[in-house]
């Protein structure tokens, strides 16, 4: 059977066989999250007939239920993975506490967290988003899990993945060796294997930042992106394209696919929020994704997998994508925080700004 013909289901399995002692159990729970990823991606191709807007709150009619898709993605996940028994608890960007099993049904050794629509302000204007998902292991075996028991760094992940909805709907995971991609073929319902093997090139001539913030930036960021955008003319010698999708599945997706770079970087905006991106259900599985792919993941001081969570919703800042210019992005934080770039002089730090030129 070649990967063309692979189904999801028959890649897991051949993968579980490489354990003899495997359970299933956590087979089982990727079948589950490959069943929720599949009802999301027919209520997001619906779009307006599905009567649910995006993040934004705007109506798709004026009887329409003000319910935003975002929610109805949440009780989704919820619904489909609640009851097969591999869970303990979940955590989701919807919910401020952690979800318990209920009573009526047998919990497992796994804890889930998950972003069930990344990007939900693209809903309203057709344009990709996705679901992200990470799963831990339960430190109590089946006892109900505490808060305590989801703050684990992302380097105890067991595994991760993103669902992206877009011209098709692709589901792509690892399990800590390596990331799959699959395609959902329509035609007959499942997922097939069609990127095996994803590496992300060691080169790149193109980075994704919102460059609205640029005021809010620290220098080691503006550094950069004005380095890249000099061009060939500048010290890098080379030409970047620039890209933002406002989506971090989208992002990452292309990086996956093609390469590049993601920035969403610290700012100054709200000094009790430095970071935009949730630790445990974006950033973490995310980075998992990127590493496994061959790229690095940090927060622009050190490797995000490695954070200590200290709250469910915590949110980190985070650069990822080609491991060479994530080591530069380090190395200009490094030298910024010694104090040896100030010989680095230029009217970005100043009056003028990033893109226009006065």
């Amino acid at each position: 059977m070649t990967h063309r013909e692979m189904t999801i289901t028959e890649f897991m399995i051949s993968q579980q066989r490489r354990f003899p002692g495997a359970s299933g159990e956590f087979t089982a729970l990727l079948n589950h999250m490959r069943l929720a990823c599949k009802r999301i991606s027919f209520l997001v191709g619906r779009g307006a007939l599905a009567g649910a807007p995006g993040e934004t709150g705007v109506a798709t009619a004026p009887d329409a239920p003000s319910t935003t898709l975002h929610r109805i993605a949440n009780d989704i996940f919820l619904r489909t993975t609640e009851f097969g028994g591999d869970l303990a608890g979940m955590v989701s960007e919807e919910l401020e506490d952690p979800y318990p099993i209920p009573g009526d049904y047998p919990r497992g050794r796994y804890l889930l967290c998950f972003d069930p629509l990344d990007g939900s302000t693209n809903v309203d204007v057709n344009a990709p988003v996705g679901s992200i998902f990470s799963v831990l292991r339960a430190p109590r075996g089946t006892e109900p899990p505490a808060v305590t028991d989801f703050l684990q760094p992302g380097t105890q992940q067991v595994g991760a993945g993103y669902a992206i909805y877009g011209p098709t709907t692709m589901l792509v995971l690892s399990v800590g060796r390596g990331v799959h991609g699959f395609t959902l073929d329509r035609g007959f319902g499942e997922f097939v294997l069609t990127h095996p093997d994803m590496r992300i090139p060691e080169e790149t001539c193109e980075f994704a930042i919102n460059a609205s913030n640029e005021r809010f930036w620290e220098p080691p960021v503006k550094r950069y992106v004005a380095e890249c955008l000099a061009g060939r003319s500048g010290v890098r010698g080379k030409d970047f394209n620039t890209r933002w999708v406002a989506s971090l599945v989208a992002e990452t997706h292309r990086i996956l696919i093609r390469g590049g770079l993601c920035l969403v970087p610290k700012d100054n905006r709200d000094p009790a929020r430095p970071g935009r991106l949730r630790l445990l259900y974006e950033a973490n599985p995310i980075a998992m994704l990127i590493e496994q792919a061959g790229g690095a993941a940090s927060t622009g001081r050190g490797r995000v997998l490695e954070v200590a969570p200290g709250e469910l919703h915590q949110r980190v800042p985070v650069v990822l994508g080609c491991r060479s210019e994530v080591e530069r992005i380090e190395r200009y934080h490094l030298e910024h925080d010694r104090g040896l770039d100030t010989v680095y002089r230029s009217p970005l730090f100043k009056e003028r700004s990033l893109f226009i030129d006065d």
